[in-house]
């Protein structure tokens, strides 16, 4: 298999996307796409480019010209994220964007006290 399709197919498989989704992110036919990730059809640069920027991977990785970033679970949800992301609407992302700003506050951490409840019958 060519290293073009092998990594344009891991890079989908780390996203946790479908060739499908890859290729209506990145705006292309999905059997163009298909072509591309089954070594059938090498992209023009102008579409290697785009494929890149959208799936979030440099160029040189997707062509095994460079070597991987390393990536721990984070930098990979960083990733999904950052690719997701790119597809809303920028109504979408703005509430996206207060969602996770709201789950990223600080908050107390929490003791492991829990509050004493009354077991006695006094009313």
């Amino acid at each position: 298999m060519d290293i073009f399709a092998k990594n344009l197919k891991a890079r989908a498989a780390q996203l946790g996307i479908s060739n499908a989704e890859a290729a209506r992110l990145c705006g292309l036919d999905e059997r163009r796409y298909a072509n591309y990730a089954n070594d059938q059809r090498e992209p023009d640069l102008v579409t290697l480019v785009k494929i890149a920027r959208v799936l979030n991977i440099s160029a040189d990785e997707l062509l095994g010209m460079a070597d991987p970033r390393p990536q721990t679970e984070r930098t990979q949800l960083l990733d999904r994220l950052n690719v997701a992301a790119a597809a809303l609407t920028d109504h979408e992302l703005r509430t996206i964007v207060t969602q996770t700003e709201a789950l990223a506050i600080p908050r107390p951490k929490k003791t492991g006290k829990q509050v004493p409840t009354s077991t006695s019958g006094s009313n």
